[in-house]
């Protein structure tokens, strides 16, 4: 009767069709999917996927479980890593392995944030203590890995040029490029200062001895040259000593260097006031001469040579500081000295920076030893600012043309940061005296200062690790 009335009714007839088609799918594949299920389970190799052999099988018990550990709270809880230390095993040579506790991977975390609130919200260096705070809190990030080998994020930046003298160099290139060598040019005895600040480098050699009758604490007179640098406040002089003279402790002593860089405006402040009286802070300074083009080309050609005949161990930092100067008063290069200013400074200085980040990990930092090194750094800063102001109280007894002692503390290399320091603190006493240019002076001269001391110490100990 239907097929009658398939005239009057198609669709009626295609709905009646297509049921019968899905019937006959069904009957064929339910038996099929039944027998399946029902039966007895066969060797789990045979239904593996290639390549998937060493993956468990997953319940929805076990994902949750799987999700839950690999939370990063359950990690700071729970988390127990075996990794390596800086320090050296004497019997056999390696490094030796300590337990890093989730809670401490979380105390490193807090400190990188403390970075970040010193160099965004206080403004100490941000262009340093910024990347080097999100160095710290991601290099710390558990179950995220960017700091361990091969393939980490980190990892990778670290052994690009941090760990090696790439980076160090191309920033002194780029710190040639800014300065300005005409203050130390228009007042040639303001080098004494710079010079002067060298007594907290070589001074703190005796201290870290010292420090070596505490039990637990050993450092060899490598480690003692790359902590002793710190007092320079020069980071890239204490990357690339460090990487002469003493690896294993590269990250303790770069971040001691870079965090006493930044602050500075903290730690010179209450040292310059307390070796200086109200008369002293206030001395003007008459106004520098003119310096002539000629010798600001012919000045690092000078240093240069000097250098290479002098002190070749020193060649490699000096070179590219003085590289980097000519390039800037040749004034035939601008777009060199542009891009060494500009691009090449600002994105070496984040790898560099995320690079020193890196090494702030429980392992290397929560020690007796790291504690002693950033002590002993401190130490160093303190005796190189303190020596550069006594030095110039000393010339005053011989000038009559008096310095301003509080130029004097500008000899660590901490530039332009140190320089600013003593103007504002010669600004605080007398509004009128402007002493900027006056500290730019043993600023510079701090800067080839901490080179020359660093290129002694190789010189005198680098025969040894190499």
């Amino acid at each position: 009767m239907l097929l009658l009335d398939r005239k009057k009714n198609p669709r009626t007839v295609a709905k009646i069709c297509l049921f019968i088609v899905i019937g006959a799918l069904a009957l064929s594949v339910v038996p099929r999917v039944v027998a399946q299920v029902t039966a007895p389970a066969p060797a789990a190799a045979e239904h593996i996927i290639p390549g998937s052999e060493r993956i468990r099988p997953i319940s929805l018990s076990s994902f949750f479980q799987n999700i839950l550990e690999t939370m990063g709270i359950y990690a700071f809880i729970t988390g127990e890593t075996e990794k390596e230390t800086t320090l050296i095993d004497p019997e056999t040579g390696k490094n030796r392995t300590t337990v890093v506790f989730g809670w401490q991977e979380l105390l490193m975390v807090l400190v990188g944030f403390v970075i970040l609130y010193l160099g965004a919200v206080k403004d100490f260096e941000p262009l340093l203590l910024i990347p080097i705070g999100f160095g710290t809190v991601l290099v710390n990030v558990p179950l995220a890995f960017m700091g361990s080998p091969p393939h980490g994020f980190l990892h990778i930046i670290y052994e690009a040029g941090v760990g090696n003298e790439f980076f160090p160099l191309i920033i002194f290139m780029g710190i040639g490029a800014l300065t300005d060598f005409g203050p130390l040019i228009a007042n040639p005895k303001t080098a004494l200062l710079g010079a002067a600040a060298q007594f907290g480098v070589f001074g703190t050699l005796f201290g870290i001895t010292a420090a070596n009758m505490i039990p637990g604490v050993d450092f060899n007179m490598l480690q003692a040259c790359a902590v002793a640098i710190i007092g320079g406040a020069d980071g890239p002089t204490t990357i690339y000593i460090s990487g002469k003279l003493a690896r294993d402790l590269m990250a303790t002593v770069a971040v001691a260097a870079y965090s006493y860089m930044a602050l500075v405006p903290i730690i010179q402040p209450p040292i310059m006031r307390l070796l200086t009286t109200k008369r002293e802070r206030v001395i003007k300074m008459k106004q520098l001469r003119p310096v002539s083009k000629v010798e600001k080309v012919t000045f690092p050609l000078l240093v240069l040579t000097l250098s290479i005949f002098l002190i070749p161990s020193a060649a490699p930092l000096i070179g590219c500081l003085m590289f980097g100067n000519f390039i800037r008063e040749c004034g035939v290069v601008d777009r060199l000295n542009r891009t060494l200013q500009n691009e090449l400074m600002n994105i070496v200085s984040i790898f560099l920076s995320l690079g020193v980040g890196s090494q702030m990990t429980p392992e290397k930092f929560l020690n007796m030893s790291s504690l002693i090194i950033v002590a002993m750094g401190l130490m160093a800063f303190a005796i190189a600012t303190g020596t550069g102001i006594m030095v110039a109280k000393f010339m005053n007894l011989f000038l009559k043309e008096k310095i301003n002692p509080l130029i004097g503390s500008a000899g660590v290399s901490a530039v332009p940061m140190a320089a600013r320091v003593s103007n504002k603190v010669g600004l605080e006493e007398d509004p009128s005296n402007f002493l900027l240019m006056h500290a730019m002076g043993p600023n510079v001269s701090g800067v080839i200062g901490t080179a020359i001391a660093a290129g002694v110490m190789i010189a005198v100990y680098g025969s040894s690790v190499m």
